[in-house]
Order: structure tokens, then sequence, then C-alpha cells
């Protein structure tokens, strides 16, 4: 019997193989071209007038309410975005403890007042038997002592019935200012500690923008001509806003090695303002300063949570590196203020840099 091959038999077999392999051999060179990630060289360029940093709102009277006294909180009466006066109950905690501690306060004033009327009883009797010559000077003396002891034991405990008055009050927590409350940390139910924050309590006026300066633009923000802090509502065209004033905290963050700046702003252009809303601030740098500033393309950019960073070329692969932005320019691309040097080549594409085989393309 005369056997055929099994490929003559089955020419659909056949055909699909041959395209298989014509399609591998088409998609071998396009794969390994698909690895090669486009990239860009950072170069400086001299710094506008200009340049802006991302602020914060805050509050200028802010305060944060903790206990003073320990036990279970029994109420809780307010959450956050409830307005409150200031003196308003907003929390009790239990006072069956400190209610007894005021009882025996008050029984130790009353048995201290017992005994200073009957020394004061038994004074004024020796001072009139020693005035007759019935009794000597020293029991006239002793006398004396006792009702000045009885005295002294009077106002201590006076003292310690005060003092627990004050104890029973710490357990009615009452709102420090009039505004309203930014923040909760605690509920009905809980147990307070002294010293515990409970809330956060903040009056909507003044408020202030702050922002945090890098070491590099201390100088330069020393000597900016003017300061405006850009409000974008997403409707129309942001609002600009001059502060009332411009200070510096004299410290620096030992980690991120910023300069915390403070700016007061008007009443009446910050009235929709609220604590935690996000502003630009504009510096009009002195012209003349010769700095320069390092961009790359806005799509380098990865952001990771509070993470940002790009994808470094290191000879044939590429090294995630977290940087700090500065101002976004739109289509010249994102300031880099730390984190990169003139010079260094990153990805326009994170996600294909992100790959393990992922090379720079050859330019």
């Amino acid at each position: 019997m005369k056997t055929f091959p099994y490929t003559l038999l089955c020419p659909r077999r056949m055909t699909l193989a041959a395209v298989l392999g014509l399609v591998t051999m088409g998609a071998g060179p396009a794969l390994a071209q698909s690895q090669a990630v486009p990239t860009v060289t950072v170069k400086s360029s001299a710094s506008a007038d200009s340049y802006v940093l991302d602020g914060v709102i805050q509050a200028v009277k802010q305060s944060t309410v903790a206990a003073q006294a320990s036990g279970r909180i029994v109420s809780f009466s307010v959450k956050a975005g409830d307005k409150v006066r200031a003196g308003q109950v907003i929390a009790t905690i239990d006072d069956r403890e400190a209610q007894v501690g005021s009882q025996r306060a008050q029984a130790q004033v009353s048995q201290t007042d017992a005994d200073l009327r009957n020394a004061r009883a038994q004074l004024e009797r020796t001072r009139d038997l020693q005035a007759q010559g019935f009794v000597s000077q020293a029991a006239l003396d002793t006398a004396t002592a006792q009702f000045q002891s009885a005295q002294a034991q009077r106002e201590q405990a006076t003292a310690s019935a005060r003092q627990s008055a004050l104890a029973q009050g710490y357990t009615r927590v009452t709102a420090p200012l009039d505004g309203w409350v930014l923040q909760t940390f605690a509920q009905a139910g809980d147990l307070a500690v002294p010293g515990t924050p409970l809330l956060v309590v903040y009056t909507p006026q003044p408020l202030r923008a702050v922002v945090q300066v890098p070491a590099s633009r201390t100088a330069a923000v020393r000597q900016a001509r003017q300061t405006a802090v850009v409000v974008d509502s997403g409707v129309g065209t942001p609002q600009s806003i001059t502060p009332l004033n411009r200070v510096e905290v004299p410290s620096s963050d030992p980690v991120s090695q910023t300069t915390e700046w403070r700016m007061d702003l008007p009443a009446k252009e910050a009235a929709a303002l609220v604590p935690g809303q996000q502003v630009r601030v504009q510096f009009a740098v002195a012209g003349g300063s010769g700095s320069a500033r390092l961009l790359v393309p806005t799509s380098a950019v990865v952001r990771r949570g509070e993470l940002t960073a790009v994808y470094v070329a290191s000879g044939k692969t590429f090294a995630l590196r977290a940087v700090r932005l500065g101002a976004d320019l739109g289509s010249e691309g994102t300031e880099v203020l730390t984190g990169l040097r003139a010079g260094e080549v990153v990805a326009t594409d994170p996600l294909r840099a992100a790959q393990p085989d992922a090379t720079p393309a050859s330019k």
C-alpha cells in the first residue's frame, strides 16, 4: 500500500502552519522594535520672569480640641461641617467618678468648717480665762495655734473642692471659638484620654495660602517683586489674589529641604475659599537673575499617589527616579526642581519603559 505525506492529506493544516510561520516571521522585528522606548534629553532653559508652585489654603485661626479628662464619651453632638459657637458643648464624658470626688471634697469642707468653729470658740474662752488669770499664757498660745491650724485646713479643703469642680467641668468639652468643625477623631462610646484630640475647629476668616519653597528657589522668592495666589475653579478665568503679606517660616524640612511660606489673604477675595483647597502661588522673580530650569515632557511624568517620578535611561535599561516638580507650563513641559540633571535621558512613554525588556530607542 502506497503512503502519502500527512501534509498532502491535510492541505488546510499545511496552509495554517504556513500562515503562522509567516506571521511569526513578520512579527519578530515589530515586537523587538516595540520595546524600543522613545526618549528625550533633559535640557536647561533660561527661566522666565516668574514661576509657579503648588500651595494650599489654611485657616489662620484653627484649634485642635483635646480631652482633659478620662472616661467614656457619653455624647458627641457635632460632625465635620457643623457650625459651632464659642462655649458650645460639643461632647460629654462620663463624670460619675468626678462627681464622687466633688462630693468627697465638699464633705471635707464641711468637716473643716466645724473644726474651725470649734477652734475659734476655744480660743475665745481661753482668751477670757487668761485675762482673768485662770489660765497661763501657754494655754492661750496653744488655743491660738489650734485656731490657725483649723483655718489652714479649711483653706486646703476649699482648694480641693475647687479642683474637683474643675475636674468635673472637664467632662464637658466645649468649642474654643466660633467657626466650623473641620474634622472629628472620636464618636460616642470611645474612650477619652487626656491629650487625645477629639476634633478640629476653624474660623472661616482670615485665611492664608501656604507653599513649600525648595531650597534652590528660596533666594529668588525673597527677592520676588510681586506674589499672586491663583485660584482655578475650573469655570472661567482663574482668580488672581494679591496677598496682604508674605512671611517665611525660619526653619527648613530636613527631608524635603523646603521652607514654608505663608501669605495672608484679604477677606473679600478669599470669601469663597476653604481650608485644604489647592491653589497656585506665582512669584515674579527679579530680572537678570540668570537662573535656569529643567523641563521634561508632561507625558514622561509618572504619578503614583504622592510619588512623582520619571524613567531615566541607564545604559540599555531604565531606572525609576523620584523627582520634585514645579510649574506645569503646558506644551513646554513640566518643570523639574530636584531629581534630574541637564543631559540625562528620560523616557517619554512610562508604560513601555516599565517593561522588563524595555530599552532606550537609538537616535
